[in-house]
């Protein structure tokens, strides 16, 4: 049996990933680490941690990234700045591509021409200021401790969600020249967290990027399609399984959209999106 561990696990129950060989059918098990002298010893340790991560807060409290304010305890942001946010909070109720106020659900024209391959989008936020920054300073100047708010962000969103709720966490891969160009994967990034925060496994191994493709955001919509296509392959077996594709923005939808067309052609269940901000692609 082969383990695919989450990187940098941030605790010692952090949960992995494990891949079984050695069945006709691949089986991917989420568990928890555990210390070898039993769950009292394991009880004891989360106590200790959560009384340091106490003592720490209190000693450095968090402070806004965007004002300097001081911060709540699991965002490093004050509320103003929360309150400033762009919500998406009209949206299509399947790719969450930003409506004009209406009752919702309501599903956009596009959905109602072409069904995606995925079966929702969870997007909080409207890719505009003041959130824009955060995802660029996080993407670009490499500010991991800005993708860990917006990691957070997501995750505090998604657990007020009624989901179907996935079995592993896929970010969207890079092609090697480009995450060699920018160092990491902000969507593999953002899926650590979530998967620390949802106790839900992520994995690189399953898909993998075929073709380094023009950035989507320099193509027009109607080029975006054909730029993806046929750009990612599975690489593992998914059949049966649940799915999350994991991504920072999501434009036009048509990169997601793609990774989705070939986890379901190779036989998964299911496949949702999460991804921080959603851009209109209208």
């Amino acid at each position: 049996m082969k383990t695919v561990q989450p990187l940098r696990p941030a605790a010692s129950h952090a949960e992995v990933l494990l891949y079984d060989s050695s069945s006709d059918s691949t089986r991917y098990i989420a568990r928890q680490y555990c210390c070898r002298s039993g769950g009292c010893q394991h009880t004891v340790i989360v106590k200790v941690n959560n009384c340091l991560i106490s003592i720490q807060h209190g000693l450095y409290p968090a402070r806004c990234i965007l004002c300097g304010a001081r911060g709540q305890t699991r965002l490093d942001l004050c509320p103003e700045c929360l309150a400033d946010l762009p919500l998406n909070a009209w949206s299509c109720c399947v790719c969450a591509n930003p409506l004009a106020t209406g009752h919702q659900p309501a599903l956009c024209g596009q959905c109602q021409q072409n069904t995606p391959y995925f079966s929702r989008c969870l997007a909080p936020f409207l890719y505009r200021a003041p959130l824009d920054q955060l995802i660029l300073g996080f993407k670009f100047q490499q500010k991991l401790a800005w993708g860990r708010l917006l990691g957070n962000l997501l995750s505090e969103y998604i657990e007020q969600q009624p989901i179907n709720r996935p079995d592993v966490l896929i970010p969207v891969p890079l092609h090697p020249d480009r995450l060699s160009e920018r160092g990491f994967n902000q969507a593999l990034e953002l899926a650590r967290i979530l998967s620390q925060t949802q106790r839900i496994p992520v994995t690189r191994q399953l898909c993998r990027r075929l073709r380094n493709t023009p950035a989507q955001s320099t193509l027009r919509r109607k080029d975006r399609r054909h730029n993806i296509r046929n750009a990612f392959a599975v690489a593992g077996n998914v059949q049966g399984l649940k799915l999350a594709i994991v991504d920072d923005v999501i434009t036009s939808g048509s990169t997601v959209n793609e990774l989705a067309r070939c986890l379901k052609q190779a036989g998964a269940s299911q496949v949702q999106v999460w991804g921080i901000a959603r851009a209109s692609s209208h």
